[in-house]
């Protein structure tokens, strides 16, 4: 059962948020057990301070020892005053009512455990027939000290699963690369515009399946997040189907519908994001309503890295559409599925044939990455100093769309 709320037209209160944690807890067994809670890095909007706070006191009245684990996926790890600021407590509480609480980074490449293969046969049918590989299941190795799992973290629109949240935050958010690069390659075969909205594809159902061969108690509180940190909707239940009920109240919330595509979409990108890595969201959530041979520019005066773990690979092999990567596939068999999957992504829809390439759009940096690198990594450049956004405000009429706080909202066309 399902427990939670949610709506279109008013944000939850404190009370109603409280009510519903205290319902879900009052549901499972944790007086006198490890509870480790699983949540979102510093890239993700919501109100983690809020949840911190509450989950730390209910689940702790309640008899139960609770730690936190930041399912960081391959995103940098956060340091501890990052940590301090994004669970909203100061260096006095951390060491103080919050001594006994391990807060812990996920590392991708290191303290996992083997917990299952997903036969071949079974990935040729959860992928539609895209792939035809088996899948080895690795997860943080941690979770195992623990008595239950508690995942609480938001529900948006998403490039690669149709929408984030729910057993997302096990894979990728606590596994092992196997895994990631899977999921990231799957999603690029298929393309951000097929994927990105729909609450069932393809890689939703593998890592749901991923999911089952973690075979100790698992709940989720998944959070439809509007305006940063303001929740429309809280729900309470197993990863699946709290997830689905987010994902539900998500697109409904965080789907915005235009009239008709623009020749230029500006992607204003909060600081949330420090490196194109991550900032790429904002290409994701407006492709649908750039119209073909148009320009979406991610604007992030604050970014100078590509990517702070892979921005080595990606400088060597850049970004481009899909069947360019598949024509080159015997020279990039040592570059990793996820590093192309994301390029293939970025670049969005297009084709290439007898060696042209033709992206349906055109992808520019407004960043302090220069523009020789831009060239390298075959993205556009743009001076950032030459953009100011609330000039290009209201400028629909002249085929100009400006985003604000890009990244987690989708833009369609309304059909």
């Amino acid at each position: 059962m399902v427990i939670g709320k949610g709506f279109t037209d008013r944000l939850l209160t404190q009370a109603e948020i409280r009510g519903i944690i205290c319902q879900g807890l009052a549901q499972i067994d944790v007086a006198g057990k490890r509870v480790f809670v699983i949540i979102p890095d510093g890239t993700r909007s919501g109100p983690v301070p809020l949840m911190f706070h509450l989950l730390s006191e209910l689940l702790s009245v309640r008899g139960a020892k609770v730690d936190f684990l930041i399912a960081l996926g391959t995103h940098r790890r956060m340091s501890e005053e990052d940590i301090l600021e994004h669970l909203g407590i100061s260096r006095e509480e951390r060491y103080g009512q919050y001594a006994q609480v391990e807060i812990l980074n996920h590392d991708w490449q290191n303290g996992l455990r083997e917990i299952g293969i997903i036969p071949a046969a079974e990935i040729r049918e959860l992928s539609q027939g895209f792939l035809d590989q088996h899948l080895h299941v690795e997860v943080n190795e941690r979770i195992f000290d623990y008595d239950r799992l508690i995942i609480c973290g938001p529900v948006f629109p998403h490039e690669v699963v149709g929408f984030s949240g729910g057993n997302k935050y096990f894979f990728p958010g606590i596994s092992g690369e196997t895994v990631i690069e899977l999921t990231h390659w799957l999603a690029s075969l298929i393309g951000n515009l097929g994927i990105i909205g729909k609450e069932e594809t393809p890689v939703r159902r593998i890592i749901d399946r991923a999911a089952s061969y973690i075979q100790m108690p698992k709940s989720c509180f998944s959070m439809v997040v509007k305006r940063e940190r303001d929740l429309a909707g809280l729900y309470f239940g197993s990863p699946e189907e709290s997830q689905a009920q987010a994902a539900a109240l998500s697109a409904r919330v965080n789907v915005c519908y235009v009239e008709r595509t623009y020749h230029t979409v500006l992607c204003v990108m909060p600081d949330i994001y420090d490196d194109f890595w991550t900032a790429c969201k904002g290409m994701f959530k407006a492709e649908p309503v750039v119209a073909d041979g148009g320009t979406l520019i991610i604007y992030a005066p604050h970014i100078d890295e590509v990517s702070y773990t892979h921005g080595a690979a990606l400088d060597r092999i850049g970004y481009h559409v899909r069947d360019y990567y598949l024509a080159h596939e015997a020279e990039l068999t040592d570059v990793s599925p996820l590093v192309i999957g994301h390029a293939v992504l970025v670049k969005g829809a297009g084709s290439y044939q007898t060696g042209v390439e033709k992206p349906r759009i055109n992808v520019a940096l407004a960043t302090r990455i220069p523009p020789e690198r831009c060239e390298r990594i075959n993205l556009s450049y743009v001076d950032p100093t030459t953009v100011h956004p609330e000039e290009w405000m209201g400028h629909e009429k002249e085929d100009v769309l400006v985003i604000p706080r890009a990244g987690e909202v989708l833009y369609c066309l309304r059909e």
